[in-house]
């Protein structure tokens, strides 16, 4: 496989990091990929710029941090401010429709989902936004199963979560299905 190497960016209590590392964990124990994840976040606890980088590939990653991603995911207006410069010419940029407006132009395929606004009409409890996104990353990637990413969730999370999480996972799939090359 290709070497993929991706950002999710947005503000703190969107589940940003927490996404990141249900990916990596998923390449890693169920993928038998090599990931590396980290993370940076804006001083405030909620609400603050947050970023986290994922890198998964076949081969041994030799520097942890991503300075040009394949796939870019902006979630606020800010993240997207800050991020869209940095996409690597022929990547992947993902933004959720009610939250960002495109502006500028970039070398990428751009895609905007309404994701937070689908999680809202089909679950009704924004909690899930960052498995929805998930959902889309990997339909529109290919990077690892859905089955993975479940299998990391049953781990996780509190089994009275399981099936929000499972209904999100699928409607990020199905967002991203049309879409997928």
């Amino acid at each position: 496989m290709e070497r993929c190497r991706m950002v999710f960016s947005g503000s703190g209590g969107q589940g940003v990091v927490t996404a990141a590392i249900i990916l990596a964990e998923a390449a890693v124990l169920h993928e038998n990929l090599i990931a590396v994840q980290s993370q940076s976040y804006g001083p405030e606890a909620r609400g603050g710029a947050t970023r986290s980088d994922v890198i998964i590939a076949d081969t041994p990653i030799l520097f942890p941090k991503v300075i040009q991603p394949n796939v870019l995911v902006c979630l606020t207006q800010q993240a997207y401010a800050n991020y869209f410069g940095i996409i690597r010419p022929g990547g992947l940029l993902v933004t959720d429709s009610r939250y960002v407006q495109l502006g500028k132009k970039v070398d990428a395929r751009q895609v905007e989902l309404p994701m937070y606004e689908r999680v809202m009409e089909t679950i009704g409890r924004p909690i899930v936004f960052n498995i929805c996104m998930l959902g889309a990353v990997i339909g529109l990637t290919k990077l690892v199963r859905p089955e993975s990413i479940m299998k990391v969730l049953e781990t996780q999370i509190p089994k009275s979560f399981l099936e929000m999480n499972r209904q999100a996972l699928d409607l990020g799939l199905k967002l991203s299905e049309r879409l997928a090359n």
